[in-house]
């Protein structure tokens, strides 16, 4: 019991205090680099990434402790290397676009991004759907970055 609750919010704790730490680093707030960019007409506001992470980091941790409370079989392994591989994969995209601001290889990385999280939701599904399914909202965001910002790359 002890050890389901640990996981419980590990599960929370770990992507939200990931994406604080980097935050830190990430200047998205008006007259910065991003508000100076030419931007599409779908171009969110700097401060929405932030609100919409948050929230999608959120149904990420539920569905992962979904995943990590499955008995120890080597699909559950998987799934546990793919979900920390796409976390590794946002943060770095994250980097790249908002402090580093090299738009070309953070195209490069949502690319890489959009196919971890797609095979995240396959191999959560096969464990937990309801592990998947939690992670649709997540899959459209990615989707719409990955637009978002071939955009970006486009225009500028």
């Amino acid at each position: 019991m002890l050890r389901s609750i640990f996981k419980f919010f590990t599960t929370f704790f770990v992507p939200l205090a990931l994406y604080r730490f980097i935050s830190e680093y990430i200047s998205v707030l008006p007259g910065t680099w991003y508000d100076n960019l030419n931007k599409p007409g779908i171009s969110p506001p700097g401060y929405f990434f932030e609100s919409i992470l948050i929230i999608l980091f959120i149904l990420m941790g539920l569905s992962f402790f979904h995943i990590w409370i499955k008995p120890r079989i080597i699909e559950r392994t998987i799934a546990k290397i793919i979900y920390v591989a796409q976390l590794i994969l946002v943060f770095t995209w994250l980097l790249i676009f908002f402090h580093f601001h090299n738009i070309l290889l953070s195209l490069i990385v949502v690319a890489f991004l959009l196919v971890a999280v797609v095979l995240m939701i396959i191999k959560f599904y096969r464990l937990k759907p309801l592990a998947a399914y939690l992670n649709f909202p997540y899959l459209l965001w990615v989707i719409y970055i990955a637009i978002f910002n071939i955009s970006i790359f486009v225009i500028n």
